[in-house]
């Protein structure tokens, strides 16, 4: 079996490579003679990869001709290499998948504190009605004075 980069160290799962290893990763594969199926064991030690590799191209904004078959470009190494995103690009889009998984974040702790006041609220209403007492607080009303 190959050694597998000195930058991406030791066989792991696919889902737990970063973004930068991803692009490592595909640019390998690009620029060698490797086929997915090599490329995927020499890093994760699996013999099947499922099409992942492409998934990441298109997630990554690799161009949709590059993720056809290697028979389309015939090998030119050149033209690969003018299509793979730059670094800057690769770290706008690492900063950019980062952005969309803080919102997403923020979007669930939204709902949950919506739903945790649509409970209290009911909670209030509730009790108000069994035990016949006023819990909110009144509009205009004045502090008490002591």
């Amino acid at each position: 079996m190959e050694e597998t980069s000195k930058v991406i160290s030791g066989l792991r799962r696919g889902s737990s490579f970063t973004i930068l290893e991803r692009h490592q990763i595909i640019q390998e594969m690009l620029l060698s003679n490797c086929t997915r199926v090599g490329i995927w064991r020499k890093y994760t030690g699996q013999a099947e990869e499922h099409g992942l590799l492409l998934k990441w191209m298109r997630q990554l904004g690799y161009p949709a001709e590059l993720t056809t078959r290697r028979s389309t470009f015939g090998g030119n190494k050149s033209l690969m290499a003018k299509k793979q995103p730059s670094p800057k690009n690769e770290e706008e889009s690492f900063e950019i998948l980062q952005l969309k998984k803080r919102i997403s974040e923020l979007e669930n702790q939204l709902k949950d504190a919506e739903m945790k006041a649509i409970a209290f609220s009911t909670m209030v209403d509730i009790a108000e009605k069994e035990f016949n007492i006023p819990i909110r607080k009144k509009l205009n009303t004045k502090p008490l004075k002591k």
